[in-house]
C-alpha cells in the first residue's frame, strides 16, 4: 500500500499504512472518499456541509470543487482516466468531471426513471441519494449506480441516458464492484442482501448460503481473483452502524459464505467495516478499532496502529477507504 484515505465520520486519515498518519478535514462530516492510482496525490472527499473536497498534496490543503445537493454521497475516480470524476448526491443527481474535478456537468434524467417514485431513504423518507458509482472496467461510458435505497440503475452510454432497475436486482444497495478479469460482472453489498450479476447488470443472482447476517455493506473482490469476495454485514442497520453494535466479515468459498473473523475485532462492539482491494496486500478492512489486512481474506492482521492503542478520537463508525 502506498498512500490511502481512510474516512471516519469527523475526518480524513492520510498515510501509507506504516509511519504516522495524519488528521485532515477534521471536523467535516464525511461520507464518502476515493483517489486515483495515477496520481496518488490527489483525491476526493464527499461531505454532508462542505460540498465535495478535493486535494491535490496528499491531505495537506483541500478545495471545495462542487457545491450540489444536500450532501456528497459517493465519489469514483474513472479506472480508464484519472481526469474523469463521477459524483453522486442528495437528493439523487449524478454529476462528471472530464477535467480532474475543475468543471462539472450533471448527467440528466436520473430522476425520470419509473422507479425513482418509490426511492426513499428511510431515516429521511423524502428524499434519498447515491450511494455508490461504479464503472465497467472495459468500457468508460458503462456506468452503475446504486441508490440508496430503491434501486440499482446503470447507464451505457456515459450517463446521457439511464435503464432502470432490472428484475431481481437488490433496492437497498450500499457498495457496488467490478473486476477487470471479469468485465461483465457486477458485485453488490445491499441492506436487503448480498447479488451477483454476470451481464452487466442486466440478471442477478442472491448466493446467500451461510451468509447468517443479510444487512451487508462492505464489499471488496480480491485484485487477482473475481471469485475472490469479501462482505461485511449484521442482522440490521441499528447494529452496523453503531460502535455499539456487532457486525460481521464474511468470505465467499465458492458455494458458501464462511465467517471471516480470525484477527478482526468483535464481532461485539465491531461497526460495519468498510473493504477495500489493494494490488499490494489483497484486502483491506477499516473498522472502528484500526485497519487490518488480509492477503485471501482468511485471517487479518493489524495494519495501523501496530503495537499502539487505536485513538479514542478515531472509535469512529467509519466512512470509506481509498488506497492508491
Amino acid at each position: 500500500m502506498h498512500t490511502a484515505y481512510a474516512a471516519l465520520g469527523d475526518r480524513v486519515l492520510v498515510g501509507d499504512g506504516d509511519s504516522a498518519w495524519h488528521d485532515r478535514l477534521l471536523g467535516y462530516d464525511i461520507e464518502c472518499v476515493a483517489a486515483g492510482g495515477v496520481e496518488p496525490e490527489r483525491a476526493f472527499v464527499g461531505t454532508v456541509d462542505a460540498g465535495l473536497q478535493r486535494t491535490t498534496d496528499s491531505g495537506a490543503t483541500w478545495t471545495q470543487v462542487l457545491d450540489a445537493g444536500d450532501r456528497i454521497t459517493s465519489v469514483t475516480v474513472s479506472p480508464h482516466d484519472a481526469d474523469v470524476v463521477w459524483a453522486g448526491t442528495e437528493p439523487s443527481a449524478v454529476y462528471r468531471s472530464t477535467d480532474g474535478g475543475e468543471t462539472w456537468t450533471e448527467r440528466p434524467g436520473l430522476t425520470d426513471l419509473e422507479s425513482s417514485s418509490r426511492w426513499s431513504f428511510p431515516p429521511r423518507p423524502d428524499t434519498h441519494h447515491v450511494r455508490w458509482i461504479a464503472l465497467a472496467p472495459d468500457d468508460p461510458d458503462q456506468v452503475y449506480a446504486a441508490i440508496e435505497a430503491g434501486a440499482f440503475v446503470r447507464s451505457r452510454d456515459g450517463g446521457e441516458t439511464w435503464v432502470d432497475h432490472p428484475e431481481g436486482a437488490r433496492r437497498d444497495n450500499h457498495t457496488l464492484a467490478t473486476h477487470p478479469d471479469a468485465p461483465d460482472r457486477v458485485y453488490t453489498a445491499a441492506g436487503d442482501g448480498y447479488a451477483l450479476s454476470t451481464d452487466r447488470g442486466e440478471t442477478w443472482t442472491h448466493p446467500q448460503d451461510g451468509l447468517a447476517h443479510r444487512y451487508v455493506w462492505g464489499l471488496a473482490v480480491h485484485p487477482d481473483d473475481p471469485d475472490r469476495v469479501v462482505v461485511s454485514a449484521a442482522s440490521g442497520p441499528r447494529s452496523a452502524h453503531s460502535t455499539s453494535g456487532e457486525s460481521y466479515v464474511y468470505r465467499w468459498e465458492g458455494n458458501r459464505w464462511r465467517q471471516s473473523m480470525d484477527g478482526l475485532p468483535g464481532p461485539a462492539g465491531l461497526a460495519r467495516p468498510v473493504l477495500a482491494s489493494d494490488p499490494a496486500d489483497g484486502f483491506l478492512a477499516l473498522t472502528n478499532h484500526g485497519l487490518f489486512q488480509s492477503k485471501r481474506g482468511e485471517t487479518w492482521s493489524r495494519r495501523w496502529p501496530d503495537g499502539t492503542d487505536w485513538p479514542a478520537d478515531y472509535e469512529q463508525v467509519p466512512s470509506g477507504l481509498a488506497v492508491v
